[in-house]
């Protein structure tokens, strides 16, 4: 229960009435951890492993300034990032000046937000004002933004103050966080690992206590991946939440239901906070939908039906303590005595990830040579797919098309039933870093556990749930049906609660 010492009563209350099915003795015991955490003020390190939320009560209620917060983040990043490579473009100085207007501002009794004076950091994918922003690629080393993306700018107007740009793999366009102008990443659990990709560098800082929250993109699990394997929370949101504007892989083409922005923390009342902030349109991506959010604290879990799966039908099968996080997981629900049924969409698994296989060749990689091109790269990361020539014609293109929204309309008959859907992040915890990272064409029956949620648009959380034999972090992911973010987060609190949730690294 350690996750929710640092959650608002209101969200105390409402997760602690969620475990009422449990037994007394847990309940009772649940209950004294909560309210001994609660009672007591974060001991200086603990500033580096709470909330954001949490962060902010403490700058509104001035326990603590955001000169004190953001020095006590620059120290973690200085400290832990000379073996992470997380932290690609720091700045520092600024952070601080904001920091300090921050702080002058509230003792005005002018607060700029919910963020008020809270640091961050934001991968380097994002357009961000007046700091070197090269999403990785060789011709944009050293470019300056001259605007903030959609959502960065939306952050820093809650009064978030950044400091630093994280890696990312070249365009994003990989699961390896690593590229030519930075070098690669590694997992703060186990240095020489990988972080997962493409929001390696945000994951990482954020595990290593040396930012509260970053902005990630998911194209194909680039936000839940990397939560997975450093052991933090990340949500995709649903396709046409969240705005693309000043992201480096955008909005466009036949590409386009599959990337979304949306933030990534250690703890999940930070998705719940940060998400609203930035969704909503901005008459310049135009697939973003004035949906409301709907709130998270209405969710009744008992009242939902939940399938779940393990195995995805890949040849690459699932460790043993990853079968256990899910059943774990899985079991909470049962106890709250919420109808779970296990249901795989083998099939629709299968056919939905060899039509974006074939998509994402179908014009030989074309639309990545365009987007090189548009920045001046001639030397690209070998972690990157390329391609020539086009592997089919425009009458197979057409079929492949049709197929994909036909798939999509399949996956909705199959989720109808269901509230939410438990299965993996990934099949194994985080693997080593290879001498020479390069892109490998996926192996024959191998299925990745989050494209297939890119390819349907859906929502999904995902929060940790287990650990790896060495120490690893593994995720579960918790998808739920479309707009349906509030109950997703709803499940990610129980699962932290029930779980334990993020574990501090020994870095």
């Amino acid at each position: 229960m350690r996750s929710q010492a640092f959650l608002p009563p209101s969200s105390r209350r409402r997760f602690i009435g969620q475990l009422g099915a449990l037994s007394a003795a847990t309940v009772l015991a649940s209950r004294l951890r909560l309210e001994a955490a609660a009672s007591k003020a974060p001991i200086p390190d603990d500033i580096l492993y709470t909330s954001a939320a949490r962060i902010a009560a403490m700058i509104r209620e001035k326990k603590i300034s955001s000169v004190e917060v953001t020095k006590a983040y620059i120290a973690r990043i200085e400290a832990v990032n000379p073996k992470l490579n997380a932290v690609v473009f720091p700045c520092f100085e600024r952070a601080l000046q904001e920091a300090q207007r921050a702080d002058e501002a509230l003792a005005k009794g002018k607060l700029f937000g919910p963020l008020h004076g809270v640091p961050c950091t934001m991968k380097d994918s994002h357009d961000t004002l007046g700091l070197v922003s090269t999403g990785g690629t060789m011709g944009r080393k050293g470019r300056i933004a001259t605007r903030d993306a959609t959502y960065v700018q939306r952050v820093r107007a809650a009064g978030a103050i950044i400091l630093g740009k994280t890696n990312t793999p070249e365009l994003t366009l990989s699961g390896q966080t690593t590229n030519l102008i930075y070098g690669k990443t590694h997992n703060p659990y186990k240095l020489g690992y990988q972080p997962g990709g493409s929001t390696g560098g945000g994951a990482s800082i954020i595990a290593a206590g040396g930012s509260p929250f970053d902005i990630g993109t998911d194209f194909g699990g680039s936000i839940r991946g990397p939560a997975h394997f450093c052991g933090i929370a990340g949500i995709k949101p649903q396709f046409g939440r969240v705005p693309r504007t000043g992201h480096i892989v955008d909005y466009g083409g036949y590409f386009d239901s599959f990337q979304v922005i949306g933030p990534m923390a250690r703890w999940v009342e930070d998705l719940d906070l940060i998400l609203p902030l930035i969704s909503g349109p901005d008459y310049m991506d135009a697939a973003i939908a004035p949906m409301p959010w709907a709130d998270v604290s209405k969710v009744d879990l008992k009242k939902i039906k939940v399938a779940y799966y393990i195995e995805n039908g890949s040849e690459k099968k699932c460790t043993s303590e990853t079968v256990a996080a899910v059943q774990k997981t899985v079991a909470l629900f049962k106890d709250l005595g919420v109808t779970v049924v296990e249901d795989a969409p083998l099939a629709l698994i299968k056919e939905s990830q060899e039509i974006r296989n074939a998509l994402s060749t179908a014009d030989g990689r074309a639309w990545v040579h365009r987007m090189l091109a548009k920045y001046g790269t001639t030397q690209v990361s070998p972690v990157i797919a390329m391609g020539s020539e086009p592997s089919c014609d425009t009458a197979q293109f057409t079929k492949l098309a049709e197929d994909f929204d036909a798939n999509r309309v399949k996956f909705l008959q199959w989720v109808k039933p269901y509230d939410l859907v438990i299965c993996p992040a990934n099949a194994t915890p985080a693997e080593p870093w290879p001498d020479e990272p390069r892109w490998t064409p996926p192996a024959g029956g191998n299925y990745g556990y989050t494209g297939t949620y890119n390819n349907t648009g859906w929502p999904g959380t995902v929060v940790r749930a287990g650990t790896s034999p060495d120490g690893l972090p593994i995720g579960v992911q918790l998808i739920t049906k479309p707009w349906r973010e509030d109950i997703s987060l709803a499940a990610a609190y129980f699962v932290e609660a029930g779980t334990g949730g993020f574990v501090k690294p020994a870095i």
